[in-house]
């Protein structure tokens, strides 16, 4: 989200803490020896939130392979290799321009069209959702991509920046002119009815099962204000533990009681941290997933996130939204190897593939007249990892920031992507003596795909001339370069 940019630039600086530091990626030859016995779960996958750029391209197959298939789809004459997204996140919007009443919706002045969603809830005189207070012909274009999404086999979830701007003090989904809680008590309850009933429709109409439903967006951050750029609402953790019980119970009471809760989806890892553990363990039992936002960029203590959701309390854990203004795709790269090394997430997702940024989009498009343009070098990077790293691959251990592992132990298959940082070009060798059998390719081939953020030819370039010698595999990474390998016949 816009805002964002300003945040991520202020918050780059920690690298984790000089104690986690030390597995930054740096020029220096290194030999990396993974471990096979030290696992980081199941990967679930890859996803972006919908909300935006589906509102404005949600009809279009194309954009619907290109982002949710592998497969090859000509976009401007140019053959892209399709990303494999398999997790889409739908944004139940805020908005609507009826009455209700003698009342109506307060928009703030800097919200462009595209960033309202139209919600269905449009008057609160009545909760059926089969009566005309509900509008379901409304976000028919956000819409359509999700069930595009879904027909190609992602999983969803639903999510609200903001409740409907009628449950909201000052009717303004942006949020409260001093950024404080903006949500009326008396609709605590509405909101989460408004989630589970979007979620039954969508089951019964739309062929779309939402596997998670989150009723927050960064809920604990202050610049949600009725001048804001986008939807967007502050509760505080107080507020967010009286909505949860009320979520449960809506989603129960429609037959939903194999949905799941997700919470808090906050900006950074320290305050995800902050608001979890203000929780009661009640609170903490109606979540059953803890969604966290990388906006913190290099900082923060994702380790410490990781122990108190994962490891003390069992909770899943996913970054369910990041994004930077980089785009060469290098401070994703670099970002997303912290985040397998400290957050261990089993799910990632980018905020907007598309945007009018170029620098956040993966695919730009122009906010003046919504026509999609240039393929940023940030979709190739982020294509060597989405490609590789499959759904039910195992993530293992390789004790650095800078590399990743994963393990499909049915195809016997280990997918390496590192990331080199720095202006120099530096050599890595990676160890895999401690798996049993190691045997490669053709020949012990291990083919590697390679994309250089700098500029040139290789944009997730296909090579075919690096081999095993005995269990240890080699290559070189250009300066500002990332490069995965495919080990095949690899059994632990």
């Amino acid at each position: 989200m816009i805002r964002r940019r300003t945040l991520l630039a202020a918050a780059g600086g920690g690298l984790l803490g000089s104690a986690l530091a030390s597995g930054t990626a740096r020029a220096a030859d290194a030999t990396i020896s993974i471990n096979p016995s030290t696992t980081y779960g199941t990967w679930e996958g890859w996803g972006t939130s919908l909300a935006w750029w589906a509102n404005v391209f949600g009809t279009r197959d194309d954009f619907a392979d290109i982002f949710f298939t592998t497969k090859s789809t000509t976009y401007n004459g140019t053959a892209l290799p399709g990303l494999g997204l398999n997790i889409a996140r739908y944004n139940l919007g805020a908005s609507s321009w009826n009455s209700v009443n003698g009342e109506s919706m307060t928009a703030s002045a800097n919200i462009p069209t595209f960033k309202q969603i139209e919600g269905y809830w449009q008057d609160w005189t009545n909760e059926d959702p089969t009566s005309s207070s509900w509008k379901w012909t409304a976000d028919a274009t956000q819409r359509a991509m999700l069930q595009k999404a879904a027909q190609r086999g992602a999983t969803t979830e639903l999510f609200a920046n903001s409740p409907m701007w009628w449950m909201c003090l000052n009717h303004n989904p942006s949020g409260a002119s001093d950024g404080g809680n903006n949500l009326q008590s008396w609709n605590y309850r509405r909101h989460a009815s408004h989630l589970a009933s979007v979620a039954l429709y969508a089951k019964q109409n739309w062929g779309v099962s939402f596997s998670t439903v989150e009723a927050f967006n960064e809920p604990s951050s202050s610049w949600w204000t009725a001048t804001g750029t986008q939807e967007g609402c502050h509760m505080d953790a107080t507020v967010q533990a009286a909505v949860l019980p009320y979520l449960r119970s809506e989603l129960d009471k429609r037959g939903l009681t194999a949905t799941k809760i997700s919470a808090s989806d906050e900006n950074t890892y320290d305050l995800a941290r902050t608001t979890w553990n203000s929780f009661s363990s009640t609170t903490k039992g109606y979540v059953d997933r803890v969604n966290v936002h990388g906006y913190q960029g290099s900082g923060g203590r994702r380790d410490l996130l990781y122990t108190d959701v994962v490891t003390t309390a069992g909770k899943s854990l996913w970054n369910s939204e990041t994004g930077d203004g980089d785009a060469t795709g290098l401070t994703l790269a670099g970002n997303l190897l912290y985040d397998f090394r400290w957050l261990h997430p089993t799910a990632w997702v980018y905020w907007q593939v598309m945007d009018p940024s170029a620098g956040w989009a993966t695919i730009a498009y122009d906010a003046s007249t919504l026509q999609p343009g240039a393929v940023q070098t940030k979709y190739y990077v982020l294509a060597q990892f989405t490609r590789h790293i499959r759904p039910g691959m195992t993530i293992l251990d390789t004790g650095v920031s800078y590399a990743v592992a994963a393990l499909d132990r049915q195809a016997k298959r280990l997918a390496i992507v590192a990331a080199n940082t720095s202006s120099s070009a530096t050599t890595l060798t990676f160890d895999l003596s401690r798996f049993s059998s190691v045997t490669g390719g053709s020949g012990g081939l291990v083919p590697r795909w390679n994309t250089v953020t700098t500029g040139g030819a290789d944009l997730y370039t296909p090579h075919t001339d690096t081999y095993l010698s005995g269990k240890t595999v080699s290559a070189t990474w250009a300066p500002k370069s990332i490069q995965t390998l495919q080990v095949d016949g690899v059994t632990v």
